[in-house]
């Protein structure tokens, strides 16, 4: 038990967060590796172990601290992962898609917001570096949890907007919700959303658009 503590904690020590540039920004997106993941189940694995020892008052603090910490950073690594993969998707509608914010003004006001706190929480897990670190700290999953709250609400009211596109022109139910933002958010530029033509209409061989 005494190895498998002082194990724990020369490992973690050193673990770091793999940052990965998010689109064409100097904002970081953050993961766990995947060797670091499998380490992560391992050890929880042996730190549950501990609590079934006869042994286990002498390490009991060491024991409940690290049962703790791998928990909390495999909670925040998930969380993470799904805040950022909804935020990523929705920043380009509600900042960068004129149709959805002449649409949905009040969502994408909201989501002004909750941009500027995504960026906060990635910079400050980039700042720190350290898996143990970040995800320890007071307050991070208290944060995490309120974004993806408000990125699900966000993304409900996206998909309102949606079945209100299909509900005027059917056809839009034949092709996927990331094609047909895609359409909606290009709806100005015919050129650009040529490429879903196919998916719409079948068996067209051209399509000639007048320039009004």
């Amino acid at each position: 038990m005494e190895k498998t503590l002082v194990m724990l904690e020369v490992s973690w020590k050193d673990v770091v967060f793999e940052f990965n540039k998010h689109k064409d920004t100097e904002v970081m997106l953050i993961k766990l590796s995947e060797e670091n993941f499998e380490m992560l189940e391992e050890n929880q694995v042996a730190v549950t172990a501990m609590f079934s020892s006869r042994y286990l008052s002498t390490f009991e603090d060491r024991c409940v601290y690290w049962q703790k910490s791998l928990a909390a950073i495999a909670e925040i690594v998930q969380l993470l992962a799904e805040v950022q993969r909804s935020w990523s998707f929705l920043e380009n509608l509600f900042i960068h898609s004129e149709e959805v914010k002449k649409e949905l003004p009040k969502e994408s006001e909201k989501f002004v917001g909750i941009d500027k706190e995504v960026k906060s929480i990635l910079k400050d897990g980039e700042q720190k570096q350290k898996a143990l670190m970040f995800s320890t700290q007071e307050g991070v999953m208290h944060r995490l949890e309120e974004v993806q709250k408000q990125l699900t609400l966000c993304e409900k009211a996206l998909n309102d907007f949606m079945d209100s596109k299909r509900r005027a022109f059917p056809r839009f139910y034949f092709v996927s919700p990331a094609d047909l933002l895609d359409i909606l958010s290009n709806g100005n530029n015919p050129k650009k959303i040529m490429v879903h033509m196919p998916k719409i209409f079948q068996a067209i061989e051209t399509l000639n658009l007048k320039d009004d």
